[in-house]
């Protein structure tokens, strides 16, 4: 890939917790304010959750496109947003939402780079236990995302 897909600016920790709907939001913004994505993008990441939860288990949910949308991703990123307070998403509580957006095969790299991360839970842990975006940024890259 010519560019990182995770750059601190992509990555945010918040103390309280959201709706799904309002996560699913910030990670379609972020995603686009790296001009990732089209604005047409969140509607996509909806269309994906209506035909199956990107809950991942462990805290974790992914929340991408569907392949029909593949037109709204521009380049592969990430934006990894952890919400302390927790995220309701159908019944499930995530801490971590991570946004992907993948051009062409790519997101299968980076959703399989995210799910062996996510499946440690030593490393969601540490992960849990991060006090700043740079610190949590550091952890995800250096696990290679």
């Amino acid at each position: 890939m010519a560019r990182d897909v995770l750059t601190l600016g992509q990555v945010r920790i918040h103390s309280g917790g959201v709706t799904r709907e309002e996560a699913m939001k910030e990670a379609a913004d972020i995603l686009q304010a790296a001009g990732a994505v089209t604005e047409r993008y969140f509607d996509a990441m909806q269309q994906r959750e209506q035909t199956v939860s990107t809950f991942m288990g462990n805290g974790l949910a992914i929340p991408h496109g569907t392949n029909e949308t593949k037109d709204e991703i521009l380049e592969s990123a990430l934006s990894v947003v952890r919400y302390d307070g927790g995220v309701d998403w159908d019944g499930e509580q995530v801490n971590f939402v991570v946004g992907i957006a993948g051009k062409g095969d790519e997101h299968l790299d980076i959703l399989s780079q995210i799910a062996i991360l996510f499946s440690d839970e030593d490393e969601v842990a540490k992960l849990a236990a991060a006090q700043t975006p740079d610190e949590l940024f550091a952890l995800v890259s250096a696990a290679g995302v």
